[in-house]
């Protein structure tokens, strides 16, 4: 039996991401899991938006949620986890107006950044912070804008196709999503994101934004070879419901839309919640078209809401990736 722990990478943004990251977590009393983020850099919402549009470099926003999901549970590294995630509320008349809406995560990372020169070493100095039990890294050293076409935009053609730009637009564009782009079309991969996937046991994609955090990443031309070449095997954790990025689209299709933007790809199963799935055929099909098989399992938060439950979503990882040992 092989006692090393087993080598998984984990590629998204937002709290998708998160999910997955403290789902991973969460099987550390079943499996040894040593756990490597690669987060998408297409932000320009928010706070993150703010800073990339004002400061430059890369959106910290989703780097920080991964950070805090690996954070350890110790008061000090919680209590730090905690500041990650404080919000300055809108000042009043005190002088610090311009504070408001940033959370001082992404504050510090910016700051850490602009010190260290490079985004991985301020990742893995933050990460010492809070302890975290994994690593953080990006999908490439320099921020990406998204573009994609989607039909349904005007009301007085709805067959046409228009380009919206921008990761905020795309994700509340509505509509179909037909392509998808990465500008630059090319963006160097992060040399160190590439190396954890050559290296890894397992690569697990989703949940999350489909179209703005998933499958950016198979747009990353060097970090999609490596994908297709690693000898991992792959897991797909499907979302729970539709958003407005992917109107329309069954979880068959979100399945497709992978294929579609990486032929070559390649997945060993796919994981669905069993209440989010009312005919298990069409995700089944979907499934094997990409050689995988379909798990069905309670991964749902219990409340009705849409939102992955990290302990629920590891438990049905484990025997996933407990497979092959």
């Amino acid at each position: 039996m092989n006692s090393a722990p087993l080598k998984v990478v984990a590629f998204g943004g937002g709290h998708g991401l998160s999910a997955s990251l403290r789902a991973l977590r969460s099987c550390s009393d079943k499996i040894e899991v040593d756990i490597t983020a690669v987060v998408t850099v297409g932000d320009d919402g928010g706070s993150s938006g703010r800073l990339r549009a004002e400061r430059g470099g890369l959106p910290p926003g989703d780097l920080r949620k991964a950070l805090v999901a690996l954070a350890a549970t110790d008061e000090a590294s919680a209590r730090t986890a905690e500041l990650f995630e404080y919000r300055y509320a809108a000042g009043g008349g005190d002088g610090v107006v311009g504070l408001a809406g940033h959370a001082a995560g992404n504050l510090m990372l910016v700051g850490l950044m602009e010190m260290l020169g490079d985004p991985v070493a301020a990742l893995d100095h933050a990460a010492t912070l809070v302890r975290a039990c994994g690593r953080v890294l990006p999908m490439s050293r320099q921020p990406v804008g998204i573009e994609a076409d989607v039909v349904g935009q005007d009301p007085a053609d709805p067959a046409a196709a228009t380009t919206v730009r921008g990761q905020h637009e795309v994700a509340v564009a509505g509509g179909r999503v037909t392509a998808l782009r990465l500008a630059p079309s090319t963006p160097a991969a992060c040399a160190e994101a590439v190396a954890a996937v050559r290296d890894a046991d397992w690569l697990i994609f989703g949940p999350g934004s489909w179209y703005t955090s998933v499958i950016p990443h198979l747009l990353v031309p060097e970090l999609a070879a490596a994908v297709v070449a690693s000898p991992a095997r792959r897991v797909v954790t499907l979302n729970l419901a539709t958003d407005a990025e992917t109107a329309g689209l069954s979880l068959a299709g979100h399945l497709a839309a992978l294929g579609r933007h990486l032929p070559d790809l390649r997945v060993d199963a796919v994981l669905a919640d069993t209440q989010a799935v009312d005919d298990p055929e069409p995700v089944r099909r979907a499934a094997e078209s990409l050689g995988a098989r379909l798990a069905l399992a309670p991964v749902a938060v219990a409340d009705g809401d849409p939102r992955h439950d990290p302990a629920a979503l590891g438990a049905a990882l484990v025997p996933l990736l407990g497979s092959d040992r």
